[in-house]
């Protein structure tokens, strides 16, 4: 493919030190006015990557976990941040698909960037960017492994996006976004990477059993702003799950993944 080639933000030694000395903050004290450690273990965040910043408290923003503010009762995490960066990086994504391949259609774009914007991906670029050692969570959140959750690495990173929107405009957050995404399609185009597995299913289902994959929805866990949606898949009297996604076309493709690795028609 012909794209302009971006390079991933890399993370230095530096940070890799202050991950080792630095001890991210508890509920109560992520509230707080930042205190020189966690400064400290930002700012090696920013030298290592080549963000930059004006605002270090919308930074620090952009890391604080929803889970926080349950156990605190005061509205101070990254979901407005989440939500405006989601929107900033579905424009990105769209501006660099649209510029970069001429020859496809409506259909095979939206194809491509919902993989490439997928909670896979983008947790996988979050704990390559470290940060998952910048996450504040609350209490139950830590203790339950959330530092190591794909969903809330996922929109961790989002609120990131959002919050450089914010501090430094679309230009900047752009570039940041560009910075990770173009090998992520190249991944997946390369077809090394992420695949719609519901899609590959599908076509393996037809010409295999004659028949389409049957999705069912088994139950929904979890309160309403953390929903997690459990779907059993069968095909020709196999079952396959349940398998959980925060909303339900996800938990689709993540049970549609573990019948296309049960069947390996590969």
């Amino acid at each position: 493919m012909n794209s302009k080639p971006f390079r991933m933000p890399t993370i230095s030694s530096n940070l890799s030190k202050a991950r080792r000395t630095h001890t991210p903050p508890g509920p109560a004290a992520a509230l707080a006015a930042l205190d020189p450690g966690r400064k400290k273990h930002l700012t090696a965040f920013l030298k290592a990557t080549g963000i930059r910043f004006k605002s270090i408290e919308l930074l620090n923003r952009s890391f604080i976990h929803r889970s926080v503010s349950n156990e605190t009762n005061q509205k101070i995490n990254n979901e407005r941040l989440e939500f405006l960066g989601d929107a900033i990086l579905g424009a990105a994504a769209a501006s660099i698909l649209y510029t970069i391949f001429e020859d496809k259609n409506e259909g095979e774009l939206a194809k491509i960037k919902s993989v490439v914007v997928s909670e896979d991906i983008l947790s996988a670029v979050a704990l390559q960017l470290q940060l998952d050692t910048l996450l504040i969570l609350g209490r139950g959140e830590e203790l339950s492994g959330g530092r190591t959750k794909k969903a809330i690495l996922a929109d961790a990173l989002e609120a990131l996006i959002g919050a450089i929107y914010l501090d430094s405009g679309y230009k900047s957050a752009f570039a940041f976004v560009s910075s990770f995404l173009h090998i992520e399609i190249d991944r997946v185009l390369e077809n090394r990477y992420l695949r719609d597995y519901k899609s590959l299913l599908q076509e393996f289902c037809q010409k295999q059993y004659k028949c389409y994959p049957s999705y069912q929805l088994v139950k929904r866990t979890g309160p309403e702003h953390e929903r997690m949606f459990w779907v059993e898949l069968v095909i020709n009297k196999q079952h396959f799950g349940p398998a959980s996604g925060k909303n339900k076309k996800s938990a689709e493709q993540e049970a549609a993944k573990l019948a296309w690795e049960a069947l390996n028609p590969d």
